[in-house]
């Protein structure tokens, strides 16, 4: 096994625009893991490059190709046996990190890659329950042996091959602040309410209201969200809020073009 402070075989991939105020905290970790950093920036204005560059990683340009297909793009640099797929405003906490170098180190061929829980600091503390906790995120692959996949909003990875569950939490600050969250909305509901043109879905106000009552319920007392506090009560409403917002906004799109409701139904 290799010793503390070794880099491993591995390849740190991420993906970043105007990522300044993010990517220091993400590199400071992961970074001496890594004998090979790949940073794929589009028309960055700020100082993410030189920060990159700082950390020692490999900048490539490209316009912007949606989450999916640029992610795949920057799997496509990476030359190393093992590849860590992050965002700029992720962290590995220290447990992660220790469990990453040591299953990479022990290089298992039974594994293909490895996914881990993925936790969100949001008012002033860690949500630890509900629909954003522990969102397992399969980060970490052998090369060649996924890709990203998923609609253009949600992007998730596939692998060709099992993958090992390790312990430790992928720190995730998603959110500056509540204005930062709700800037947010309208640009996944445009990409939400395309794909539902796209597959010819019916808007249906009980549907609507059924599916946002669920998303509260769901979070808030099925999945615990109430355990924490507060924040647990709004992250229960915002989803609820922002599944009603995004279908509504197939209303009005239908409504504004004078257009009769697809005939699929949802």
């Amino acid at each position: 096994m290799n010793p503390d402070g070794e880099k491993l075989p591995l390849s740190l991939v991420l993906v970043a625009h105007n990522e300044a105020a993010n990517l220091p905290r993400c590199l400071e970790r992961a970074a001496p893991l890594a004998r090979e950093i790949v940073v794929v920036v589009n028309d960055c204005t700020d100082d993410t490059v030189a920060i990159a560059r700082r950390y020692g990683a490999i900048v490539h340009e490209h316009a912007w190709r949606g989450h999916r297909d640029q992610k795949n793009l920057a799997l496509g640099y990476a030359t190393q046996p093992w590849i860590l797929c992050l965002d700029a405003d992720e962290e590995l906490s220290p447990e992660l990190a220790d469990a990453l170098r040591a299953f990479i180190a022990q290089d298992d061929p039974a594994f293909a890659g490895a996914y881990f829980a993925r936790r969100v600091w949001f008012l002033g503390r860690w949500i630890k329950h509900g629909d954003w906790y522990p969102d397992y995120s399969l980060r970490l692959l052998r090369r060649g042996r996924g890709q990203w996949t998923g609609s253009r909003e949600h992007d998730k990875m596939k692998l060709d091959g099992p993958a090992a569950k390790l312990a430790g939490d992928l720190n995730h600050y998603s959110f500056r602040d509540l204005d930062h969250q709700l800037a947010k909305i309208p640009y996944f509901a445009a990409i939400y309410r395309q794909r539902l043109l796209d597959e010819h879905t019916r808007w249906s106000a009980p549907g609507v209201i059924f599916r946002s009552g669920w998303r509260f319920f769901r979070a808030y007392f099925l999945r615990r969200g109430f355990l924490d506090g507060f924040p647990g009560f709004y992250i229960a409403a915002f989803q609820a809020f922002s599944t009603f917002y995004r279908h509504c906004t197939l209303y009005e799109h239908l409504i504004q073009n004078g257009k009769p409701a697809p005939t699929k139904k949802s």
